[in-house]
């Protein structure tokens, strides 16, 4: 049976990274909150850039409704819990892994030591869960950790990095004060200013912020994994330049398009606030002809 070599198994990511930048990225701790669609491909992708060290956190079990998106969902892993799939496939990769496991989830009692020895958080959470996400932000901002978040947007991916000393989570969306349907209305225009995977859904009634419920796909999670993971990568080796919220990027594979977007005054900026709007009026227009 062959012996796992460290040096050797991610020897090919030599040349992008020097072998002093493996070495450090060997030694980086990085949090995962949810492995689910992002999530799991997230962890996976940054266990093979070589990254040594990861706190995760996941509470649900697998289902047959996450086989078109989720790495860990098979016939073998139905009802098995996320996160013990997840650490299983993880560690197939490298034997050596520190991964601490949190599977009761993220909650206020557990956000400190989620976080503890923490260089970057990645956030793989449920779209709609608002309230832990806020927290695990502010928790990072004060922490002074900054924050990779890659959405899954129609068949393609938006991303925003957050630094502990620039606009936070709740400068940029203005959570505060909203209710569910606002703050998910906030979060989707936030995280793609340019929404450029308008015009190509097949089916809007399988779209609905209300209900929450919408399409997905796994080309979109591999794209996010992709992207979260280099941001993550320039982030701990310290090199690279890297746009931090308001400022965005998205890229839809569709479309073949790729933006960059600028909103400074977060969700305070005219165009912010119009397309808001604007997503209101369709939601309500949906609504009626419902």
């Amino acid at each position: 049976m062959r012996t796992f070599d460290y040096n050797t198994a991610f020897s090919r990511n030599i040349g992008w990274v020097t072998e002093a930048e493996q070495e450090r990225l060997r030694n980086c701790r990085v949090a995962i909150g949810g492995l689910g669609g992002v999530g799991g491909v997230h962890l996976l992708t940054l266990a093979r850039l070589g990254i040594g060290k990861f706190n995760v956190a996941d509470f649900d079990k697998f289902d047959l409704v996450n086989f078109n998106r989720q790495v860990g969902a098979t016939m073998s892993s139905l009802d098995r819990p996320k996160i013990e799939v997840l650490e299983e496939m993880a560690r197939d990769i490298n034997p050596e892994l520190d991964i601490h496991l949190f599977p009761e989830g993220l909650s206020s009692e557990n956000l400190d030591k989620f976080l503890e020895g923490v260089d970057v958080y990645v956030d793989g959470l449920d779209f709609f869960v608002f309230d832990i996400r806020r927290k695990t932000f502010a928790a990072c901002r004060a922490k002074g950790i900054p924050v990779v978040t890659a959405a899954p947007l129609g068949l393609g991916t938006a991303v925003l990095v957050f630094s502990p000393s620039g606009m936070s989570c709740e400068d940029y969306f203005g959570f505060e004060g909203c209710d569910e349907l606002e703050m998910a209305i906030r979060f989707l225009v936030g995280l793609s200013p340019a929404v450029l995977q308008r015009g190509y859904v097949a089916d809007m009634s399988r779209i609905s912020l209300p209900e929450r419920r919408g399409p997905s796909s796994i080309a979109s999670c591999q794209l996010c994994a992709g992207v979260a993971a280099v941001e993550t990568l320039k982030l701990l080796l310290g090199r690279g330049e890297i746009q931090y919220a308001p400022r965005g990027s998205q890229f839809d594979a569709y479309r073949m398009k790729y933006v960059r977007t600028w909103r400074p005054g977060g969700h305070r900026n005219p165009l912010q606030r119009l397309m808001r709007f604007l997503l209101r009026q369709q939601l309500r227009k949906a609504s009626n002809s419902a």
